[in-house]
């Protein structure tokens, strides 16, 4: 008998721990707006202090090669909300600011989102901060898979209160005013939606407005970087502190209530920087709204404590796209062909399960402009060009030398490939706006 309970014993502390174990991980998405490329710490800045998103690096894994499908804001927010090339739904440009002609522009509703999925799957869903994906009550995050919403809907949104002290934003359907510096005020809605939701799994998609135009910060911190002369430079320098300090505060929230290690954290850019905000995209050539590598290549960075190794540096080309796909296998869900997604899962390559890439070709179209990436060799037509030029990028990052002339078999190839994809794109669902306030 006695016997008999000791084995019950151990059976009921095996189960309790195998459901431990099996605890469905947390997954933070953690968006920068028109982040320059080399402004991290990270990722060789060293004007600005950024220690609390080089820790993610430092306890996780650096991507290289990391690109988004899109060179500017919404395209690049619907490619990783669906997991799919943003072209294939007609969502090629930005909406544009909200008017009559736009009421009707936004992420295709045929298009089932992350949150659409991970809610599925049993996970508590939000959005704190910037959507730009449609105006009207048909697009708005609480019809698109998110459970609640606090940020606002438009592509741009001043950080302080105006001269009557308003500034509106949303809380789920209403608005509301917030007097709250507004990149403090997403750091305190998420940090208090960690400790509200900390003993279920959640979605949250953090999506800062940050260093986005206008350049605006508090003027205690515009102070701390007196030392450099660029005025510009100068208040995007404290804007991105800000930002950092905040996902400081939340990665704080997620120690202090015991769930780091059960929380997949994702942090990335929506696109290059632009030169409109002073920020410094490095070695690399073009800024925002081209398809040269200072548009689509962005700092990426994962960290899943326990799972993921620290301090890894990973050089493979993958995409924004790969999002989707990587939630779901964290979660336990598998991405099944009917979903047509574009994404891969990246577990097995961060974790150094496989030699394989997840890519061999990645693909870019933005009106005029396009280009296609297979391994190292890159064929583009960027802002100012009339012809499609080829670079090694292992060799030439900076897309300096062009080689189209000494290899044109692989113009040819590369060509090709990308007019095969073309075919599997629609027309864009309505034209560029004609004025874009955040494109230089």
């Amino acid at each position: 008998m006695q016997m008999q309970r000791i084995m019950i014993a151990v059976g009921l502390i095996l189960v309790c721990g195998a459901s431990t174990v099996a605890r469905q991980p947390n997954l933070l998405v953690i968006v920068a707006d028109d982040l320059g490329y080399a402004d991290l710490g990270a990722y060789g800045g060293t004007e600005i202090p950024t220690p609390h998103i080089d820790s993610l690096a430092r306890n996780g894994v650096r991507c290289t090669n990391a690109y988004v499908s899109g060179p500017y804001c919404s395209p690049t927010r619907a490619g990783l909300l669906t997991g799919r090339y943003q072209q294939r739904f007609g969502h090629e440009f930005n909406p544009g600011p909200p008017n009559e002609n736009n009421s009707h522009v936004g992420l295709s509703t045929r298009e089932l989102t992350i949150a659409d999925r991970m809610r599925a799957a049993g996970y508590l869903t939000s959005l704190i901060g910037k959507w730009h994906l449609g105006y009207t009550d048909e697009f708005h995050p609480l019809n698109r898979g998110f459970q609640s919403f606090f940020g606002f809907l438009e592509g741009a949104h001043p950080y302080f209160p105006d001269r009557q002290g308003k500034r509106l934003l949303m809380r789920g359907h209403k608005e509301v005013a917030e007097s709250t510096y507004l990149t403090s005020a997403l750091a305190r809605e998420a940090v208090q939606y960690v400790r509200d939701h900390h003993q279920e799994p959640f979605f949250l998609y953090l999506a800062f407005n940050a260093v986005h135009l206008p350049l605006q910060a508090p003027p205690e911190l515009v102070q701390r970087f007196e030392s450099i002369s660029n005025p510009r430079r100068r208040t995007y320098a404290a804007m991105l502190a800000a930002m950092d300090e905040a996902i400081g505060n939340v990665l704080d929230q997620l120690r202090q209530s015991g769930i780091e290690d059960d929380t997949l954290i994702v942090f990335l850019s929506d696109n290059g920087g632009p030169a409109a905000n002073a920020s410094n995209n490095g070695p690399l050539r073009g800024h925002k709204a081209t398809t040269w590598e200072g548009g689509i290549r962005v700092p990426f960075i994962v960290q899943w404590k326990g799972t993921l190794p620290a301090s890894k540096v990973y050089d493979a080309p993958l995409i924004q796209l790969d999002l989707l796909p990587t939630a779901l296998a964290a979660a336990g869900e598998e991405a099944t062909p009917d979903m047509k997604l574009d994404g891969v899962n990246l577990l097995p390559y961060l974790k150094g399960e496989t030699d394989a890439v997840p890519h061999r070709h990645l693909y870019w179209r933005f009106g005029p402009q396009m280009a296609i990436r297979a391994d190292n060799w890159k064929l583009v037509r960027g802002r100012g060009e009339n012809k499609q030029l080829l670079f090694d990028l292992d060799r030439d990052p900076g897309e300096r030398n062009d080689l189209a002339e000494q290899h044109p078999e692989k113009v040819v190839e590369l060509r090709t490939l990308w007019n095969q994809w073309n075919l599997e794109l629609v027309k864009p669902a309505w034209n560029a706006p004609q004025a874009e306030p955040e494109v230089p």
